[in-house]
């Protein structure tokens, strides 16, 4: 049995064995080789410590993969990094690549770092195997006992010879593949280089895309593309891969070119067609030609390959680094390849030059043409015409000047110029009279080669060289019509202008000429419209009015015409019809501090030569600036003013005016006759306006103090007719006197009407045709006991109940009492007239001082204040009585009552007749007597009547 079983074994070991090695001949990743070679030795061995290590040649070090520890170890230290030290133990395993035993690794001096680790996992008797492959180490495996000295049997060391070899073949040929994979090859990057160039068609985009294809096959730290100046043999950088940002130092950054006067020998190799390469420690260069190439270039490593066509040397090609570098023939080759690629393209640069300026002359003149029927913006349009004539003249400034006939000057509409340039200032001035007819009679386009020089247009030159603007070639944009506007394109430094210039300046001012007259029609047509809405504003505004303030109609008024006329400066001076000799600048519309005017004080206008011919014109008045005598200066003395034009202000020619309206602008302003014949019309509207609301205004005071001394004097009269009948019938109830008694009575009833015809004398005497207001006193007990007695008759008549809540005590009414007597009687009677049958009214008497009056009622406090110093005795204050019922009064008259008449005087309304007409009045003469009265609804559908009466309170 023994013996039979010795085989089985073997034959087992042999199975597993081919098994490993199969799997390390096949398997690509190396974690699984390494899995698989520690799973093995872990099966078949009994080692307490195994550990696999690849061999870094470059660090000259030995890296961890993986492998197994004595229980209670940290495999931290199986994925560490050793390195390797002269005289080391592992450095000879590698050096020698024959395996290494040590009886105890504990021990063991030249084992380093292992040392420390085999004290600490108790590791003795240890052998040291290489990973070799045809004398390339490519690793270590470290297999560890507990035991003091193991060596392994024969057999076991084949088998792991074995291993250990088809590990190391392996690892072998994985490098060997990564080798070749990091090998360059040129063709298919410069395969993929010709497949992106087919598909462009720009020069400039193909060194682009050269740039970067070669920047990232080679991976330098920059590539650039230098071009050759021939005439100041220079190399100026016109590509590179490179993006200059702020953050880059002055130091730091690359040349941007270099003479060849100081790299010759560079140059000379390069029109030798060689490839130039200066690397770690060798360069193709001489030393000192190479130091002064190098430091132009900022770089340690360069690799240049000239770009050469029919024997003439257009630029290189240049491969830069930061570092030293080793540059390999595959390298080599691909530039050589990119520069001759770049050579065979130069030729086509300046045949696309040629289609492309072909190109933006056609495309100039179609997208002229298409923009005149189309509704895009007209700036927008020139916008885009300029960007194409500057690309095609190669110039800076491309301007169109639009002629402004209103104003007589010439506005730059549309101004395109670098940014750092200093634009041209708007408006220009017209030229002179022989400029002029030069410029619009020309049949071609004006060349200015060098205008400090040429004396042509020298009303313009100033302003021009003032912002560097050296040669122009501007033209006419209708030619042979009226002027309209000028096309300049201009340079800033002086140039000669070429016939083919000269031609395409005049077709496109022709062509723009079109849409300056599309647009002029179209500028005239918003004109008229805007003038036209004026009047129509004009118009609604008056309309709706009202009873506004006249000035600020006019204020808006000369606000709009300011901005439909464009002008800077408007106002109106205004005057007393009973002081026409003084005038005061009453509404001024300013917008440019050079139009400034004298607004305050008072004007004489009897010795304003100016004001006295605007006056004496039957409508516009024109003056210059310079023709205003100095006492109009005065006050219009503006040093932007140029050209003036005034209007009396009124209805018609034979009103007498009531002010005038000053419009001004600067010098040269042309007064178009459709903005005169506006400015007509709207004075007139105003002065019609003003004057309606003056007599509205005149005759509603007017109606409102007849409606008052109407009223006042019919109930007036209405008590003194009841007062004398009263007197008379008691006079005829007494009869002829016969006794003492009897005369006694007769002779008093006799005062009483003399007292009564004294009233009513001296009401006809004093308040003929205007109310009077006279200062007495009367207990306000009175005043309500008086009233009740009044509408006595009334309140039995509807079965009223009327009730006084609180006490008035010793107050008495101050002012016109009669008055506040008749107004209390009449608002208590239409109360009792309109309240529900057999209800109740309740007066309530509150005392009120003025700090509890509304805000609105400022007027009413200060008269109060007036009361108090006036009487000079007890205190002057407010007291409150109230009258509250159910009322049958509509609400739409309490409504009315307290937001005022309808400014629209023909309009229906409950206050024309009675009972609104006399609360209206009622509430109009409180007011008067220094009280206030109002309506106001409650929640139980009842009304209060608030009187605030003067009072006059004693003083303690």
């Amino acid at each position: 049995m023994p013996q039979q079983s010795i085989p089985k074994q073997s034959e087992k070991q042999l199975v597993t064995l081919g098994r490993t090695l199969q799997t390390l001949r096949e398997e690509e990743n190396l974690d699984v080789l390494v899995d698989t070679t520690l799973e093995y030795i872990e099966t078949e061995f009994e080692y307490d410590l195994i550990w696999i290590g690849l061999y870094d040649r470059r660090e000259h070090r030995l890296f961890g993969k993986g492998g197994n520890l004595p229980s209670g170890g940290d495999r931290a230290i199986l994925k560490q990094t050793f390195a390797l030290s002269p005289g080391d133990l592992f450095e000879q395993v590698v050096i020698q690549q024959k395996p290494a035993g040590v009886p105890d690794l504990r021990e063991e001096r030249r084992a380093g770092e292992w040392r420390k680790l085999a004290e600490k996992l108790n590791i003795q008797g240890t052998i040291i195997f290489p990973l070799r492959y045809r004398a390339l180490c490519f690793g270590v495996v470290i297999l560890g006992s507990t035991l003091w000295g193991i060596s392994p049997r024969s057999d076991e060391k084949a088998r792991l010879s074995m291993i250990f070899g088809e590990l190391a073949a392996t690892l072998n040929e994985m490098e060997a593949n990564w080798r070749r994979q990091l090998a360059k090859r040129p063709d298919k990057p410069l395969l993929e280089l010709l497949d992106q160039l087919r598909s462009l068609s720009d020069f400039r985009q193909r060194l682009d895309v050269v740039v970067a294809k070669t920047h990232e096959f080679l991976t330098p730290d920059r590539t650039n593309i230098y071009w050759f100046e021939r005439e100041r043999r220079y190399f100026w950088r016109r590509t590179t891969n490179v993006q200059k940002t702020p953050a880059q130092g002055v130091g730091k950054q690359a040349s941007s070119g270099i003479t060849v006067q100081e790299v010759i020998g560079f140059y000379k190799a390069l029109v030798a067609d060689q490839v130039v390469s200066v690397g770690e420690a060798r360069s193709s260069l001489k030393a000192d030609t190479t130091s002064r190439l190098m430091q132009q270039i900022k770089a340690r490593s360069l690799l240049a390959a000239p770009i050469i066509y029919q024997n003439e040397l257009l630029g290189f090609l240049a491969i830069e680094g930061n570092e030293p570098r080793i540059w390999e023939d595959a390298e080599r080759n691909y530039v050589r390849g990119v520069a001759q690629l770049i050579a065979l393209m130069a030729p086509l640069e300046a045949m696309e030059a040629a289609v492309e300026r072909t190109k933006q002359d056609q495309a100039l003149t179609a997208e002229l043409v298409r923009s005149i029927y189309s509704e895009e913006d007209w700036r927008q349009t020139l916008d885009h015409c300029a960007h194409l004539v500057c690309d095609r003249l190669g110039v800076e400034r491309f301007l169109v000047l639009l002629y402004d006939r209103d104003k007589n000057h010439f506005e730059v509409v549309c101004q395109s110029q670098p940014g750092n340039r200093r634009p041209l200032p708007s408006p220009l001035p017209v030229p002179d009279a022989q400029e002029w007819q030069q410029l619009e009679q020309s049949r071609a386009a004006i060349p200015i080669e060098n205008w400090e020089e040429d004396r042509q247009l020298m009303t313009w030159r100033p302003l021009f060289t003032q912002v560097g603007i050296k040669s122009v070639l501007l033209c006419n944009t209708a030619i042979g019509h009226e002027m309209e506007g000028v096309l300049m394109v201009g340079h800033d430094v002086a140039r000669t202008w070429e016939g083919t210039e000269l031609e395409l300046v005049r077709v496109v001012a022709q062509q723009l000429g079109l849409i300056l007259h599309q647009w002029q029609l179209h500028s005239r047509q918003q004109q008229q419209e805007k003038l036209q809405s004026l009047i129509q504003w004009g118009q609604t505004a008056i309309q709706s009015t009202g009873d506004e303030s006249s000035e600020s109609l006019e204020e808006e008024a000369l606000r709009k015409i300011t901005q439909v006329f464009k002008i800077p400066l408007a106002l109106k001076m205004s005057w007393s019809l009973d002081k026409p000799q003084l005038g005061y600048i009453t509404i001024a519309q300013v917008s440019a501090p050079e139009f400034s005017i004298q607004t305050q004080g008072k004007i004489d206008i009897a010795h304003d030569p100016f004001l006295q011919e605007v006056l004496a014109s039957s409508g516009l008045y024109q003056v210059s600036a310079g023709d205003l005598s100095a006492v109009t200066r005065q006050w219009l003395s503006g040093s932007g003013i140029g050209e003036i034009v005034a209007i009396a202000f009124r209805g018609d020619e034979q009103e007498v005016a009531r002010g005038i309206i000053v419009l001004a602008d600067a010098p040269g302003r042309l007064w178009s006759d459709r903005y005169l014949s506006v400015l007509v019309i709207m004075v007139r509207q105003l002065a019609w306006s003003e004057r309606r609301m003056a007599l509205q205004t005149h005759f509603e005071v007017q109606q409102d103090r007849a409606q008052k001394l109407t009223w006042y004097k019919q109930r007036r009269s209405e008590i003194i007719y009841r007062k004398l009948s009263t007197e008379l019938k008691k006079l005829h109830s007494l009869g002829t006197p016969k006794d003492a008694l009897t005369l006694t009575r007769y002779q008093q009833g006799l005062r009483s009407l003399n007292t009564t015809l004294g009233h009513l004398a001296q009401m006809l005497r004093d308040e003929q045709w205007e109310l009077e207001w006279y200062h007495m006193a009367m207990p306000l007990v009175s005043l309500i006991k008086r009233a009740i007695e009044r509408v006595d008759t009334l309140v039995k008549k509807r079965e009223l109940f009327i009730r006084v809540q609180g006490q008035p005590g010793a107050v008495n009414l101050t002012g016109d009492v009669v008055k506040l007597e008749l107004i209390f009687h009449e608002i208590l009677g239409i109360t009792c007239k309109m309240a529900q049958p057999k209800g109740q009214v309740d007066i309530w008497c509150n005392g009120i001082s003025e700090t509890e009056l509304p805000p609105a009622q400022g007027r009413m406090r200060e008269r109060l204040r007036q009361n108090s110093h006036q009487s000079g005795e007890g205190h002057v204050s407010l007291f409150d009585v109230s009258i509250v019922c159910a009322t049958l009064l509509e609400p739409s008259l309490i409504a009315e009552l307290e937001q005022g008449r309808s400014p629209d005087l023909l309009s229906p309304s409950l206050l024309d007749q009675p009972p609104g007409l006399y609360l209206l009045i009622c509430q109009s003469l409180m007011q008067s007597l220094g009280g206030y009265f109002n309506t106001y609804p409650l929640d139980n559908k009842s009304v209060m009547f608030q009187l605030l009466l003067p009072v006059e309170l004693a003083q303690d």
